[in-house]
C-alpha cells in the first residue's frame, strides 16, 4: 500500500519578494542552485546510522517542488513553473506545481506552503480568512480536497 498524495499548487504571489527569497523558491523548483542560507524551509531532518551503528539525526536539504516527468502513482506528469507577472496589472509572481508527496514530507512542504500563503495575493483568500493554494488528493481518491492554510496552519487530510 502506498501513502502518496497529488499536490497541486497554483498561486499568485504579491510583488514583495526579496531576491534571496526568489532564489530559494527557484531552488525548491529545481531551477536554481541551493542558496547558502535557507530561510523558507530551514530543516530537512532524517534519521541515519553512523559508523558505530547509532541512530543520528542529520540534515539533508532538498528541493520540495522539483519533481518532473511521469508521476509514478497519481498519473499524469509532475511539473512546475514560476513566472513574473511584471507586465500584468496584478504585479508579482505566479507559481504552479504538480507533485507527488508522502505524509513524511508534510512538515517540510507545510513550511513552504505557509510561506507561500503569507505572500499570496488577496484573490487566494477565502471568506473565512483561509488561503487557498490549490488542492491535495490521495492517489486512490477521485476527488481532490482544497489545499488551505488557516491561521498559519496547513489543513492536511485526516
Amino acid at each position: 500500500m502506498s501513502d502518496v498524495y497529488e499536490l497541486a499548487i497554483s498561486v499568485d504571489l504579491r510583488d514583495e519578494l526579496a531576491e534571496q527569497e526568489l532564489d530559494e523558491l527557484r531552488w525548491h523548483l529545481g531551477i536554481g542552485p541551493q542558496p547558502e542560507r535557507l530561510s523558507i524551509v530551514t530543516g530537512f531532518p532524517f534519521v541515519a546510522e553512523d559508523e558505530s551503528g547509532d541512530l543520528v539525526i542529520e540534515d539533508d536539504p532538498r528541493p520540495l517542488l522539483a519533481g518532473r516527468g511521469v508521476a509514478r502513482r497519481v498519473g499524469g506528469v509532475l511539473c512546475f513553473a514560476l513566472a513574473d507577472r511584471a507586465h500584468l496589472p496584478r504585479k508579482g509572481w505566479t507559481l504552479t506545481s504538480r507533485q507527488e508527496i508522502h505524509p513524511d514530507e508534510f512538515d517540510q512542504v507545510g513550511e513552504l506552503l505557509r510561506w507561500l500563503a503569507a505572500r499570496a495575493h488577496d484573490i487566494h483568500t477565502l471568506v473565512e480568512g483561509a488561503v487557498s493554494l490549490g488542492y491535495l488528493r490521495f492517489y486512490e481518491d477521485p476527488v481532490p480536497e482544497v489545499l488551505q492554510v488557516v491561521d498559519g496552519r496547513v489543513v492536511w487530510p485526516a
